[in-house]
């Protein structure tokens, strides 16, 4: 059976501070490298825009997706299913609830999978995303996260 997989990872020079992700895109022996970088955000945010970005990349929801990332705050709030009682609640209390949103309307599109992998542990594809993440953050980017720079108003 044939399976996407992405790999995902977020990075901050500071948190908050400039920010960027880095994704890999993978379909048998298809590779994609996609990254961003934004003036000022959090890790976290950048852990979550990566999974969002990559799936808003795909050009089909026709294979299963499995999601490779280093980030536990993605993971868990999605495996354990956290981000759907933060829903009913309207996310009260909770960050990134934009971004929460912005996931959730992808979820339902695709067969999800989640994988956590330990960072900086020598896994190619999150190494690699690391490093397209740091560059991304690194680079002086000029990519406005508007509603992390409105709410910290």
């Amino acid at each position: 059976m044939k399976i996407i997989n992405i790999y995902t990872d977020g990075s901050s020079r500071g948190n908050p501070g400039p920010g960027g992700f880095g994704v890999i895109l993978q379909f048998g022996a298809l590779v994609k490298e996609l990254s961003q970088g934004f003036r000022r955000t959090t890790n976290n945010r950048m852990e979550l825009l990566a999974v969002i970005y990559a799936l808003e990349n795909l050009k089909t929801n026709k294979y299963p997706v499995h999601i490779y990332s280093d980030s536990k705050y993605v993971i868990d709030a999605i495996s354990k299913k956290w981000v759907f009682g933060w829903e009913k609640k309207n996310f009260k209390g909770k960050k990134n609830a934009d971004l929460w949103l912005r996931y959730l309307e992808l979820h339902p599109k695709f067969e999800l999978n989640f994988i956590w992998v330990k960072g900086h542990d020598g896994h190619p594809e999150n190494e690699r995303c690391d490093v397209l993440a740091f560059n991304a953050a690194s680079n002086n980017p000029q990519n406005i996260d508007f509603f992390f720079e409105e709410e910290e108003k």
